[in-house]
């Protein structure tokens, strides 16, 4: 229900979709809505920018490594060695100092960087302390232990191992760029502005570094310099930073310069079509057109102020030991406001998802209509719940049958109360290309296709499809078409390993970012095995993200048989059911047709309650939500979602 700071979980790619606009309430924007939503700081999106630190250096460090274990193995080195040394240093990934690293601190290091990649920052901590224990000027092992405690949610400690590595090293990039990128998790723009270009003055030619240097300046309302920044981005070889170019749109919309807003713009799609952002790019590209033809300004852009790869399976991936711990770590979290950041990380649903939604108020310029000035905003949680008895839908309910409480308290107000039938869907269907699924792929791709055409039967209705194994692959972007989502289940190949997670935190972000004129009903739905094992992002993390984006996900479980439940069936019922939604378990291939006709109807005849919470405080702590449901006298299984976070207040820069 939030506004204010986004977390930066490391070694996942769901900072692409962080700091997000107001983009989508009709109530703010007037009939041709507002280009990029937002041209102030925490108004775009952060891609690349902010997290990902840790996982964009293991490629460099694998090889880093065999060079510090050679270099404590041996003192006799090669002239080649002393050079690959050299040029490690050059580049920025290794510290000079880091070279005279002991065996044994280089061992801890290695056993650590190994936890780090299975998301496992609480072990690698200690080896991390061990490594620096040993050997006190360890800069990489202070990088990495302040990168460990982020993820943790400790920014305290991770700002100290931060500026403890910039202090032995001052030549290093990484130290400033990792404190860079902390101070822009906390929009603190004027401190990430300097750390950053300190980053860049040592690595001027570094796009991960410019690319955060721009979002800084723009953040610290330097527009000018964000687009030169981005301008010196783009000509250097820049793969996965096209994001870079929606930074600058948003700069140059902040100028009221739209002619370089639209340029920006059609680069960022040409770079990153699939980017969760495109459909609000291409929205404004086609309002910053049809103004163009109008002769007109964009509608107040100005005026408003917005907030702010492969994996080798192991032998039983339905009971591993990764799908056990992701478990472990998600049932500490447990979803009960364990987590200060997971405010930060909600932040974002407020702009897009009147989920957990902070609703701008806004009066109609009085000389022109399409014009709308921001005047408060108005906290309002929306909630969608399905209601069942005996495991069949209930349908039919009033308001007179509901009882909330938010936080233990009766709402101050309810604002609304419909069936989810009578708004506009958007479905995400994502479905599990691994070769663990490969014996009935064709059955279930059918059987997709056939759920897509009877769910959006509506035209206002739009659904996307997304084929994952390492990575999420977007086979067909939103639409209603029904021949043209079957024609998107049908291009999925199978291969590869399972990044589950991954594409759920995918599809929950491309879900909240489309932007919409109206309350909508967000729901993803999910074909896979549930055995995890390429993921980047972490099961609390992908959880954190549902919450955060308002989507309701359902799991559709591909295993054959019934059985013992396993770890992988524990998680399938994790990703529905914190989000409200249900994990079905169909147990053959045919049974699979069933199921897809059950979540239809459970989808259909789910119920929207809105409404103001009594006592709210913009405090980022985590408030519950009860839903009870009575009909004649009988009580009725109520699914929901747990709570929220209240929307922090956004602190000055």
């Amino acid at each position: 229900m939030n506004r204010g700071r986004v977390r930066l979980p490391i070694g996942r790619w769901a900072t692409c979709v962080l700091l997000f606009l107001y983009a989508c309430h009709p109530s703010a924007f007037g009939q041709r809505g507002n280009p990029l939503s937002g041209t102030t700081p925490g108004a775009v999106p952060l891609v690349n920018v902010g997290g990902g630190a840790m996982e964009a250096q293991f490629g460099a460090m694998d090889f880093a490594q065999k060079i510090l274990e050679q270099q404590a193995r041996s003192a006799n080195q090669s002239q080649k060695d002393r050079e690959r040394q050299q040029g490690l240093v050059e580049s920025g990934t290794l510290s000079v100092l880091d070279l005279a690293a002991p065996a044994k601190a280089v061992a801890e290091f290695n056993q650590a960087t190994s936890l780090l990649r299975g998301q496992r920052s609480q072990e690698a901590i200690a080896h991390l302390q061990k490594a620096i224990a040993v050997y006190p000027k360890f800069v990489s092992a202070h990088n990495y232990l302040g990168l460990a405690y982020q993820d943790l949610d400790d920014a305290a400690r991770a700002q100290s191992e931060f500026e403890t590595a910039a202090n032995l090293d001052d030549k290093f990039p990484g130290s400033f760029l990792n404190l860079g990128r902390l101070a822009l998790s906390q929009n603190n723009f004027v401190v990430a502005g300097s750390q950053l270009q300190k980053a860049a003055s040592l690595r001027p030619s570094d796009p991960a570094i410019l690319t955060a240097l721009a979002y800084a300046q723009h953040g610290n309302h330097q527009h000018r310099e964000a687009i030169q920044t981005v301008a010196r981005v783009h000509a250097l070889q820049h793969p996965g930073m096209g994001n870079a170019h929606y930074v600058a749109a948003a700069a140059a919309l902040a100028l009221n310069d739209y002619p370089v807003a639209q340029g920006e713009l059609t680069l960022f799609l040409q770079e990153d079509p699939a980017n969760p952002l495109a459909a609000t790019a291409r929205h404004s590209l086609d309002i910053l057109e049809r103004n163009q033809k109008a002769g007109a300004a964009p509608a107040a852009a100005a005026n408003q102020t917005p907030p702010s790869v492969s994996t080798q399976a192991p032998q039983n991936l339905a009971n591993s030991d990764r799908l056990r711990l992701q478990l472990a770590d998600l049932s500490e979290d447990a979803g009960t406001g364990g987590c200060d950041h997971c405010a930060e990380t909600a932040a974002t649903s407020a702009e897009l998802s009147p989920e957990a939604a902070s609703i701008l108020n806004a009066d109609r310029s009085s000389d022109s209509p399409a014009q709308w000035t921001i005047r408060k905003v108005v906290d309002e949680v929306a909630v969608f719940f399905g209601v069942t008895s005996g495991g069949h839908a209930i349908t039919g309910l009033e308001l007179s049958d509901m009882t909330v409480r938010d936080d233990n308290k009766a709402p101050e107000r309810v604002l609304q109360f419909t069936s989810q039938s009578k708004l506009p869907l958007r479905l995400a269907v994502v479905i599990d290309t691994s070769g663990s699924v490969q014996s009935r792929f064709s059955f279930e791709k059918h059987a997709a296709a056939k759920f897509l055409q009877q769910m959006l039967t509506n035209s206002s209705d739009l659904g996307f499809v997304v084929g994952f194994a390492e990575t999420p692959n977007v086979t067909q972007d939103f639409t209603g078409d029904h021949e043209r989502l079957a024609a998107g289940v049908n291009k999925l190949t199978n291969n590869g390993g399972t990044a589950l997670f991954d594409a759920v935190s995918f599809g929950c972000w491309k879900l909240a970012a489309y932007p919409e004129r109206e309350r909508v009903a967000r729901v993803l739905v999910v074909l896979t095995d549930g055995e995890d094992n390429a993921s980047h992002t972490s099961l609390r993390q992908t959880i954190r993200d549902e919450e955060a984006t308002g989507v309701t996900v359902y799991t559709i479980s591909t295993k054959e048989g019934r059985g013992d439940k396993t770890e992988a069936d524990k998680v399938l019922q994790m990703l529905a059911e914190r989000s409200g939604g249900e994990a079905l378990f169909p147990g053959d291939i045919m049974a699979l047709g069933r199921s897809f006709d059950k979540l239809r109807d459970q989808i259909r005849s789910r119920y929207l309650i809105a409404y103001k919470p009594g006592d709210f405080e913009p405090n980022g702590r985590y408030r519950t939500i009860t839903i009870i449901a009575e009909k004649n006298g009988k009580h009725l299984q109520v699914h929901a979602r747990k709570g929220y976070h209240a929307r922090v207040e956004a602190t000055a820069p």
